[in-house]
C-alpha cells in the first residue's frame, strides 16, 4: 500500500493511494494517522487495508492537500553520509579542508532535527541572512516497522516498514562553520521536505532498482539508482542498529548521489523562488518552492 496523510479541517487523515498514483481513499478519522499504522505493526496495517477495500469511493488525488507522512518521531531523524562512491568522490577537495583521505569502511552517519520536516509539495524555508549555500540532495529515506537491535544484515530489511522520498536540503556554509560534524548545517527548520506518501516494503521488488532524480528549474542536477550506494540499505540498518535500538517510527536517510551544487564548476546553490522536484521511481515526486523565510 501507500500511505499518505491528508490534511482536512479535524487534522490528518489516512489516505491509501491507488497504484496508478491517480487517485485516493481517504479514511475515517478514527483509524489515526499514519505514524499510527507504523507503530501498530501488521493488525494496523490491514485494518487500514480493508478499511480502504470496503470505502467503495475516492477522489482525485490533486483533490487533497497532503501532508508529510510522518509528524511523529522518536528522536531525531537518522542520517547516511557519504554513501554514493560518486558523491563522495565529487566533493573530494571541496569540503574547506574537512576531506577524509578515503572512503570510510564504514556508513558515516548523523542526525537532523525533526523540525526540518515539510510536506510533499510545502515551501522550503530559504533565509539568506542564516546561509548562503543552501543544496539540494535527493534521497531515499525508510522508516522502521519492527524493532530490533544489533540487527543481522541479512534480517534487515525485515525491520523496514516502508520507503519514500526525502530532500536533505543542506547548508553547506553552516555546515563547515561548527567543527566539520553535519548536524547544524542539516538542522534549520522547515527545510526537509518527504514524502509524498510511505510506500509499503512489500510493494516494491529490488529496491537497488529503484531510481533518485532532482530537478531544480527543470534542470536534472541529479540522476541514480539506489543500486550505486556504497553500503546497502540492508548494511546500513545492520550497522547503525549495533547495540543501538531501532524502534518503529524511527526514520533513516540514506545518502544522496553526485550532482550537489556544492561540488559543481560552478557552484549552485539555491535560491529564493526555486523550484525543486525531487523524485524515485515507484514512489512518487516531491514538488518544492524555495521561499524566503524569517529565521533568524
Amino acid at each position: 500500500m501507500r500511505l499518505a496523510a491528508v490534511r482536512s479541517e479535524s487534522g490528518p487523515r489516512i489516505g491509501v493511494v491507488s497504484d496508478d498514483l491517480e487517485r485516493i481513499v481517504v479514511l475515517d478519522p478514527a483509524l489515526g494517522t499514519v505514524d499510527d499504522v507504523v507503530r501498530g505493526g501488521r493488525p494496523a496495517l490491514e485494518e487500514v487495508r480493508a478499511a480502504a477495500a470496503a470505502a467503495g469511493s475516492s477522489v482525485a488525488i490533486g483533490e487533497v492537500e497532503l501532508d508529510a507522512p510522518l509528524r511523529r518521531f522518536n528522536r531525531d531523524v537518522l542520517c547516511t553520509g557519504w554513501n554514493y562512491l560518486d558523491h563522495f568522490y565529487e566533493s573530494q577537495g571541496k569540503r574547506e579542508g574537512q576531506d577524509p583521505v578515503a572512503m570510510p569502511d564504514h556508513p558515516a552517519f548523523f542526525t537532523k532535527g525533526p523540525d526540518t520536516v515539510v510536506g510533499p509539495m510545502d515551501d522550503i524555508a530559504f533565509d539568506e541572512d542564516l546561509s548562503s549555500k543552501w543544496d539540494y540532495e535527493a534521497e531515499l529515506a525508510l522508516v522502521i516497522g519492527t524493532e530490533g537491535r544489533s540487527i543481522p544484515e541479512a534480517d534487515a530489511l525485515d525491520h523496514v516498514f516502508g520507503y519514500f522520498v526525502a530532500n536533505d536540503v543542506s547548508q553547506r556554509d553552516l555546515q563547515r562553520a561548527h567543527g566539520g560534524q553535519w548536524l547544524k548545517g542539516k538542522s534549520i527548520d522547515q527545510t526537509m521536505p518527504i514524502g509524498p506518501w510511505i510506500t509499503t516494503a512489500d510493494e516494491i521488488g529490488d529496491v537497488a532498482d529503484l531510481v533518485i532524480e532532482c530537478r531544480v528549474n527543470d534542470v536534472l542536477v541529479q540522476h541514480a539508482t539506489v543500486g550505486q550506494m556504497a553500503f546497502t540499505i540492508a548494511r546500513v540498518i545492520a550497522e547503525l542498529s549495533r547495540g543501538m535500538t531501532l524502534r518503529p517510527g524511527d526514520v533513516v536517510l540514506t545518502g544522496t548521489p553526485s550532482g550537489i551544487g556544492n561540488a559543481r564548476e560552478p557552484q549552485v546553490f539555491l535560491q529564493d523562488g526555486d523550484r525543486v522536484v525531487t523524485g524515485i521511481s515507484t514512489l512518487g515526486t516531491l514538488v518544492n518552492t524555495v521561499r524566503r523565510t524569517a529565521l533568524v
